[in-house]
């Protein structure tokens, strides 16, 4: 019997047991699946309108589940923001705190038939109308997605095909949407037009050659040629800098940010890296398991961050100029995403808790009318001084136990 309840308390599952949640699982995927795979639905059923028509894309409390065998993850658990139109949002936090998940949400490109967005609306600004994301059907979205919403995916090698060279790759993108009634010359000029539009001299050269032959900056510039060709309205970049050195990744940024411009385009942002946030967002959204704890402008986060979690990011980056011994890290860990806790999920790693923490899950509290933060020492109008501990809390972590030093 001990070992009985040892077991329940480590989350052991018999085989009986993940058979009969398997079942209810592929009950619940399959209505949805079913509603996903209809053909000749009237645009109607997934029109809408926006909030705010000077956003591109609005994430209305939206949730992603996972239905697994051992329970259902709750990936992205009732996430809101913005996106506005021609604007950088930044999207931080740790691994699995559900960043590139919302993103596949918004494309419908979810690990199906596990994955499945369970709630909410993400509303996309097409011009001339809008439309509610997850009511589209599969079809819908085969003409949205490349055209209207394009992603640079984080590990160029894996996204594209080794066994097509990187020129075909590029045209299959104009064929099939803005290229549907040009010749294969027209194609071809434009995919070489977009090679030199993303910073390859030789584009001609470029065009027929495979991708293990270019290295891994060209690759991302590939991968980004891809994800433009269509001027697309929103650009999901997922780590786009991740595999890449310091001096590629400053001119894929650069290149990133020059093309947004000119072409008039909103991105998302996903990234573990503050320096690249600090960079490139003029808004950042900071997740932690699955929801958002803080958002607000880029100056806000970086100058005035209120939640501990972002103040415990923002203690473990480098500070040039200050030589310690050891980074700040986060103590423990996230909680299981299958059984989350009904407080605050960050509690048990918290450094700053207060007696309310004991409560329920904190709401949004408005901090001005940019910044929001998901947090109890903000309740009440304690804002102020609140905001005057981080400050000290924050000053504290970031000089550790070490000394400034000189510039290295």
């Amino acid at each position: 019997m001990f070992g009985s309840d040892k077991k329940k308390e480590a989350g052991y599952l018999s085989a009986k047991e993940s058979r009969k949640i398997s079942r209810e699982n592929r009950k619940i995927t399959e209505q949805y699946e079913k509603k996903r795979k209809r053909k000749n639905v009237d645009p109607s059923e997934y029109a809408c309108e926006m909030r705010d028509p000077n956003n591109a894309v609005e994430f209305d409390d939206v949730h992603t589940c996972f239905f697994t065998d051992t329970g259902v993850v709750k990936s992205v658990d009732g996430v809101s923001y913005d996106v506005p139109v021609g604007k950088t949002v930044g999207v931080v936090g740790e691994s699995g705190c559900g960043k590139s998940v919302t993103c596949l949400s918004l494309i419908q490109l979810l690990q199906r038939p596990q994955g499945q967005v369970t709630g909410g609306s993400i509303r996309l600004n097409l011009g001339d109308h809008a439309i509610d994301v997850t009511k589209a059907p599969e079809e819908a979205m085969q003409k949205i997605r490349g055209s209207e919403v394009s992603m640079i995916y984080q590990e160029p090698m894996t996204s594209l095909n080794p066994v097509f060279k990187v020129g075909e790759q590029i045209e299959e993108v104009i064929a099939l949407h803005d290229g549907k009634d040009w010749s294969k010359e027209q194609i071809k000029a434009r995919a070489i037009e977009m090679i030199e539009t993303v910073g390859i001299a030789n584009s001609e050269g470029v065009y027929g050659m495979y991708p293990h032959e270019l290295s891994g900056g060209m690759r991302q510039r590939i991968m980004i040629a891809i994800a433009l060709a269509c001027n697309p309205r929103i650009i999901i970049a997922d780590e786009p800098t991740t595999a890449l050195d310091v001096t590629i990744q400053a001119q894929i940024l650069d290149l990133l940010r020059s093309l947004k411009d000119k072409i008039n385009s909103s991105i998302i942002l996903v990234t573990h890296d503050l320096g690249v946030v600090a960079e490139m967002a003029d808004y950042v959204v900071v997740m932690y398991a699955g929801r958002i704890v803080e958002r607000g402008t880029a100056e806000e986060i970086f100058d005035h961050p209120a939640h501990p979690y972002t103040i415990g990011l923002m203690a473990s980056k480098p500070v040039v100029g200050k030589h310690v011994e050891r980074l700040y890290s986060i103590p423990g860990k996230v909680p299981n995403p299958v059984n989350m806790p009904n407080y605050c999920y960050f509690k048990d790693r918290c450094e700053l808790c207060v007696k309310a923490c004991d409560g329920e899950y904190p709401h949004m509290v408005r901090l001005s009318p940019t910044h929001e933060v998901s947090c109890y020492r903000y309740y009440d109008n304690a804002t102020a001084d609140a905001a005057n501990e981080t400050a000290a809390v924050l000053d504290e972590l970031i000089s550790g136990t070490g000394t400034e030093g000189e510039d290295k």
